[in-house]
């Protein structure tokens, strides 16, 4: 897994790290800073679960919760539909 450390250069994921990210999966949407992706998996800090992302042109998203027992939270690349910088970025 690459780790955020050093300047990454690189397109699609891992030119999003460091940057609070959204990611759209199958099951949910997952909110967070993007601090590791590898072949397989993605890593999250600060990680949220968004139940309602509401309109897009607004600056919050509508249902959101904290995933208050973990610092991080693993999502499998695959899972992954979309994804881009979260609102919380602005």
């Amino acid at each position: 897994m690459k780790r955020l450390v050093e300047e990454v250069s690189g397109d699609g994921l891992k030119k999003l790290l460091g940057e609070r990210v959204i990611l759209l999966c199958a099951a949910y949407f997952y909110e967070g800073k993007l601090v590791g992706v590898n072949d397989h998996d993605v890593c999250i800090a600060d990680p949220h679960i968004v139940f309602g992302a509401g309109k897009w042109d607004k600056p919050e998203y509508a249902t959101v919760e904290a995933i208050k027992h973990a610092d991080e939270w693993f999502i499998k690349s695959a899972s992954i539909e979309s994804y881009g910088r979260s609102k919380k970025n602005d």
